[in-house]
């Protein structure tokens, strides 16, 4: 996320942007829930819709 959205940025998009593929939380929420990460990028990437490359 650094990469795509710059350090400071992706911290707060992180804790404020909520995504439905992760179950309606934010990358934080569903971090501290054990959500995989895996599961976590791939739910970034497409509401970012960030290259494949970048995938």
């Amino acid at each position: 996320m650094e990469f795509a959205l710059g350090k400071v940025y992706s911290r707060a998009w992180a804790a404020q942007v909520v995504l439905s593929d992760i179950g309606g939380r934010t990358v934080v929420e569903a971090l501290a829930a054990g959500v995989d990460r895996k599961e976590i990028w791939r739910a970034v990437w497409g509401k970012l819709e960030l290259p494949v490359r970048e995938r």
